[in-house]
């Protein structure tokens, strides 16, 4: 049956169904096609009549991944056109229900809020939220640094985060049609979607478009300086064989994503490719860049001065975020090799390891690798992104994932990604096979990670009651929920590899 919801652009008629009522493939803003190609997102124009929002819009131009099929993500129909937006929502009735936002990760260049996994159903049939998904464009499309090729483009590299702010504004403006309060927004994402949570927090132009954040796998740091960014379209200018806009805006999608493809294998295999000692390894291509137009320099520096002032914090990893990666690396890795790639990111690989094999005794060089890597990338930033915000008397909760994958002989552990199906209590969806093995779905660890999720997107605090009582984070205690079977507060997870990078990062 259908539902209709009026926004500032047109009337929407969606459908009801089990509870819900989804409104699908909402325009946000401008088709970003043609001249707008590498442009800043513009309104989207208005319509007559009613527009039916029965089916997705297409996601962002993208190449096929191994990752998709152990995440469950189905493919789906992709273009340029691809700015959409999709709510969920338990009725349409005038109610002022919290409202969660939700930015898919992917690495900068895959993923769609489409995706199924992220349906967002059970948060407004459970938890009487408004769920809000959305697209943004990916890889050259939303991040590629065009202000050396062309004045007028200052700002590029960040059109994907610009994206994000467009889709914020448009629940600002609009949500209260759906039955979600435009007071109360909390935005969440995982890996590039955490990633993005942690820069809006440090991005002016995003400043009261939400007011709860929930960084999972991600934080501030992926930032990259403008002159690596610069490096990154020069090499990607080279292998299209484009010298100016002009010729990239004529250069066909496909071509675009074959280039992708080559920049990304090469960028993997070679550590060694740094920002001149102020930038992490580029191991992304694309990311949001510190351009001084859309991104200052220091993110971090940033928050801990106040541009999210007030904003409660919800931010944690998993325990074994680089198991996934490992899985998918074919390499072999040994002590040496193992060292270089601690030089190549950290300037003395040897003695990174030497601390590592002391904190971890026994490990063989992939798994000492691994941990370093999952501190590098993810837990020492989680680490920095709570103690900025903590300086701001801000709310800080901190977790720990820390449930283990039986699925490939238990070689994921708790992996990169395992904890998404937990917070979207989606653990029993026969796609995730490959992420959750034979065994019994841990149903009851989804239902508590969910009502976690949310109690904090609807007073700012994960407490509830089938959890032990969940401390705030500071950076004496620094206590952390451990997500686990069964739940616990650790104070101080891993203290001495986290003291190793007291003057890192």
């Amino acid at each position: 049956m259908g539902v209709f919801a009026t926004t500032t652009y047109g009337q929407l008629e969606g459908a009801d169904g089990d509870g819900v009522v989804w409104f699908r493939g909402i325009p946000f803003a401008r088709p970003p096609v043609g001249e707008l190609r590498f442009r800043p997102p513009q309104p989207p124009e208005p319509w007559a009549g009613v527009r039916q929002a029965d089916r997705y819009g297409l996601t962002a131009p993208q190449n096929p991944s191994p990752m998709d099929q152990m995440m469950g993500l189905d493919p789906q129909p992709a273009g340029e056109d691809c700015l959409y937006l999709n709510v969920v929502t338990p009725a349409v009735d005038g109610g002022a229900r919290p409202v969660m936002v939700w930015i898919h990760g992917g690495g900068f260049i895959m993923g769609a809020g489409s995706s199924l996994l992220y349906s967002g159903e059970q948060f407004a049939r459970r938890g009487d939220i408004v769920y809000v998904s959305l697209n943004y464009r990916l890889g050259e499309l939303g991040f590629l640094y065009l202000d050396e090729l062309d004045e007028s483009y200052a700002g590029s590299a960040n059109n994907g985060i610009l994206d994000q702010i467009a889709a914020l504004e448009w629940v600002r403006d609009n949500i209260a049609a759906f039955g979600g309060d435009p007071g109360n927004v909390t935005i969440f994402g995982e890996s590039a979607g955490g990633m993005s949570v942690g820069t809006l927090m440090a991005t002016t132009k995003a400043q009261g478009l939400f007011h709860k954040a929930i960084a999972q796998s991600g934080a501030s740091h992926n930032i990259i300086p403008a002159k690596l960014a610069a490096e990154v379209t020069n090499d990607f200018c080279e292998r299209l064989g484009a010298a100016s806009v002009a010729e990239l805006l004529a250069t066909p999608t496909e071509k675009m994503l074959e280039v992708r493809a080559e920049l990304l294998a090469s960028t993997v295999a070679d550590v060694d490719r740094v920002a001149g000692g102020d930038g992490p390894p580029l191991v992304l291509p694309f990311q949001p860049v510190a351009d001084g137009v859309v991104i200052d320099d220091d993110a971090v520096g940033t928050i801990r001065e106040g541009s999210a002032a007030g904003v409660p914090l919800l931010v944690g990893t998993t325990r074994d975020e680089w198991k996934l990666f490992a899985l998918l690396d074919a390499g072999e890795l040994t002590l040496d090799t193992a060292k270089a790639r601690g030089d190549a990111m950290f300037g003395d690989g040897a003695a990174v390891v030497a601390a590592y094999q002391a904190a971890f005794p026994g490990l063989g060089p992939k798994e000492l690798f691994g941990e370093i890597a999952t501190d590098y990338v993810f837990r020492i930033p989680a680490i920095r992104l709570a103690e900025a915000q903590v300086r701001q008397i801000a709310d800080v909760w901190m977790y720990l994932f820390d449930w283990k994958s039986p699925a490939f002989g238990g070689v994921l552990g708790a992996c990169h990604a395992v904890d998404v199906p937990f917070v979207f209590d989606a653990v029993d969806g026969a796609a995730l096979a490959m992420m959750f093995g034979d065994g019994p779905r841990p149903i009851e660890l989804a239902e508590q990670v969910q009502d976690a999720w949310l109690a904090f997107a609807r007073g700012g605090d994960p407490n509830h009651e089938t959890l032990p009582t969940w401390p705030r984070y500071d950076a004496e205690r620094r206590a952390t929920m451990r997500l686990a079977e069964p739940c616990s507060v650790i104070d101080d997870p891993m203290a001495a590899t986290r003291e190793l990078w007291a003057t890192a990062l």
